[in-house]
């Protein structure tokens, strides 16, 4: 069975109503992927059909309120209307120094956003150099790209052998060029035009030699700032990368 891809939020925290924050879904064999958590991620998994309580692991790219601010929320709707509704026990994998995060969130929230032991499980990553995760129909490995201390790239296989590959935040690095080598999709950050780089980020150019020195197969660029909307941006990517481009939109789909 292919894996199914959907763009749930191809934006920013900048208010839109087109774009919501950096986040998608991944579905494999049995299991709902849900990478990154920001704003508005719960009512875009109710637009594509999908319960919060089919969810069955949360990966945060880092901890900014973009990629991170609906988690408190997630985890305080999943006790309602009781606990049995969760339909798997959910795990939650990010680098390290989530714990520490998740309990500063608890000081605030206290126990309305903790879950029962049998349901909640955190794994932290190694945030200094790659690491790995075993799913129950996949694997991951993560690297630790430049943006943040926590952030790392995610690389998913799944049962199929067909590798997705994940940027999260990133400026240009080569750790983020050795977890995309080979990848059939790579959804990548590119948030600013060639003309308004921002460090710790990318810009079509620089997503696109990333790819092309990986040997991506298919390159989804996301995470776009609202300068991007009147920019050429497939066309600046074209400028490194050969392979096919893809500009995200919120509820986009692909198959792996």
């Amino acid at each position: 069975m292919q894996s199914l891809i959907t763009i749930l939020g191809s934006g920013t925290c900048v208010p839109s109503l087109d774009r919501g924050p950096c986040s998608f879904l991944m579905q494999t064999g049995a299991q709902n992927l849900l990478f990154d958590c920001g704003p508005g991620t719960m009512r875009r998994l109710l637009e594509v059909g999908v319960a919060i309580f089919d969810i069955s692991h949360i990966f945060l790219s880092h901890f900014h309120p973009d990629h991170s601010g609906e988690l408190a929320s997630f985890l305080f709707a999943l006790k309602y209307p009781a606990p049995a509704c969760q339909k798997l026990p959910l795990t939650l994998v990010a680098g390290r120094g989530f714990n520490a995060f998740y309990e500063r969130l608890k000081a605030v929230y206290g126990h309305w956003i903790a879950l029962p032991a049998d349901r909640f499980t955190v794994v932290e990553l190694d945030t200094l150099k790659a690491d790995h995760f075993a799913g129950p129909s996949f694997a991951v490995s993560a690297m630790p790209v430049a943006h943040r201390p926590e952030s790392l790239a995610y690389r998913i296989v799944d049962a199929a052998g067909k590798v997705l590959v994940y940027s999260g935040d990133s400026d240009f690095c080569e750790g983020l060029i050795a977890i995309a080598a080979g990848a059939d999709l790579m959804i990548c950050e590119s948030a600013f035009p060639d003309d308004q780089k921002v460090d710790g980020h990318l810009t079509p150019s620089l997503a696109g030699k990333i790819a092309q020195a990986a040997g991506v197969r298919r390159l989804v660029l996301t995470h776009f700032y609202p300068a991007c909307e009147g920019a050429d941006i497939e066309n600046q990517c074209r400028s490194t990368y050969s392979g096919e481009i893809v500009l995200a939109e919120d509820r986009m789909t692909f198959t792996l």
